[in-house]
């Protein structure tokens, strides 16, 4: 049982981190490059899309890790697992405090009703997810290792 339990949480981590890592380096960029108003576009719908999704994600994933270092606290790797869930509820209060309030303005703008300076925080959201990528990269990475 604690071996699908550290499978089922590695891969749902893994998971989140490829669509974080995507949004991060694939998909911005790709919106960006955009003409006119259709990067704006492609990152609210992104916003609204992403944003009811990711919330159950990151609290399921931080769930699951919190329970894999109960269910195997005597077992080898307890400590990174440990490592790797606090790096998750780190995650978690980044996105709650730092890109929670942009995203939730982003998601309703329209081309005609921009703020002057959208483009800061656009930039400001990227940056921290940015940081926010490296954290859940390395929890990734944490759990990689406590499951081989």
């Amino acid at each position: 049982m604690l071996n699908a339990l550290e499978v089922f949480t590695t891969v749902a981590v893994g998971l989140m981190v490829g669509v974080e890592f995507s949004v991060a380096f694939v998909i911005n960029p790709i919106l960006d490059g955009l003409p006119g108003d259709n990067g704006l576009r492609g990152r609210t719908h992104g916003a609204r899309m992403l944003g009811a999704v990711m919330p159950f994600w990151y609290i399921g994933s931080l769930v699951l890790a919190a329970v894999w270092a109960v269910a195997g606290w005597h077992h080898h790797g307890a400590g990174l697992v440990v490592i790797a869930a606090a790096l998750l509820v780190l995650s978690v209060i980044m996105s709650v405090l730092l890109l929670v309030p942009i995203n939730n303005r982003v998601r309703t703008w329209t081309a005609d009703g921009l703020p002057a300076d959208w483009k800061q925080q656009m930039n400001r959201w990227d940056r921290f997810h940015y940081v926010r990528v490296a954290v859940i990269v390395a929890a990734f990475a944490l759990l990689v290792t406590a499951l081989a």
